[in-house]
């Protein structure tokens, strides 16, 4: 095939039907009317001699020959717009752009309110929509162009990622006011018989858990769930204990009749990372955005 010859504008159809599944949010994606998208897959069917996509109910199941397609589809059509956006004039004062960024609801509570109180100062027209985060880097929706960011706690980054630490975090221990078990100090075999929710944070494993298997200790947990928010509610009206960041414990400490407690051993202090594609390093408005988020943390 002469790639000359071959309409690349076929290969943001196809692109867009990969993603949606579906030719009328894939029209409305490309901001074309659905017949320009039918036709367009009726050419690169042609082209292509592969029916692509193909209807199943109210969804259209890609062909192996489309799903072999996607990603090297999507990564040239991104690293083009990356290349044409590099180095690009950024005013944020007037900039209405939309920013995808996942994190997790702890990270949301200490960090979004005072982000977006200072982007409506110096860019009133940035946009955020946050996604939940998954229990592991979301690594292909950063690939694909899904979200611009992830916030959070990460080992063994890939390569192909950029990391810059924006904050640095401790841990405490929740206890409802009047628990029935602990007193005025927490040691660790007091630490060990109670009954512990923990938080994964999108982790598959946390700090805590990994200190007591490498000392050959282990804690009950008996309730397990991706919610800081919850988790705090959840301890203030339970016997269950749930060791949380120490902004967020410190935060519901004022607002719920909690006690909080230091671990009765030494973590030291984690660090927060804002990830984003490498590629993206020229890409002026994502690079100002991640400048925020550090000044407005440090503050």
């Amino acid at each position: 095939m002469n790639i000359y010859s071959f309409d690349l504008n076929l290969l943001r159809v196809l692109d867009a039907l990969l993603r949606d599944r579906n030719v009328s949010r894939a029209a409305e994606r490309l901001s074309l009317s659905q017949p320009a998208v039918s036709n367009a897959l009726n050419r690169l069917r042609e082209l292509l001699d592969d029916p692509l996509l193909v209807r199943v109910g109210r969804t259209m199941q890609p062909t192996p020959r489309a799903l072999s397609l996607e990603a090297p589809i999507r990564d040239a059509l991104q690293q083009i717009e990356h290349t044409l956006n590099a180095g690009d004039f950024f005013d944020p004062t007037t900039s209405r752009q939309r920013f995808v960024i996942a994190v997790t609801d702890y990270v949301e509570l200490i960090c979004m309110p005072a982000l977006m109180a200072h982007l409506a100062n110096v860019a009133p027209g940035i946009q955020l929509a946050i996604k939940h985060l998954t229990p592991s880097l979301p690594a292909e929706a950063l690939d694909h162009g899904e979200l611009d960011l992830v916030l959070g706690r990460f080992h063994d980054v890939p390569t192909r990622f950029h990391t810059r630490r924006w904050a640095n975090e401790t841990l405490q221990i929740a206890l409802r006011q009047d628990h029935p078990l602990v007193g005025d100090t927490l040691d660790l075999p007091a630490f060990l018989r109670l009954r512990h929710l923990w938080v994964h944070g999108g982790q598959t494993r946390g700090m805590v858990d990994q200190w007591l298997e490498d000392h050959d200790l282990a804690r009950d947990v008996v309730y397990t769930t991706p919610n800081y928010l919850q988790a705090a509610h959840i301890v203030a009206s339970s016997d269950l204990a749930a060791v949380l960041p120490t902004q967020l414990a410190r935060h519901f400490a004022k607002l719920l009749p909690l006690r909080l407690f230091d671990l009765p051993f030494d973590l030291g202090a984690f660090q927060l990372d804002i990830v984003s594609v490498a590629q993206r390093e020229r890409d002026a408005a994502l690079q100002w955005l991640i400048e925020q988020i550090v000044a407005v943390s440090r503050q």
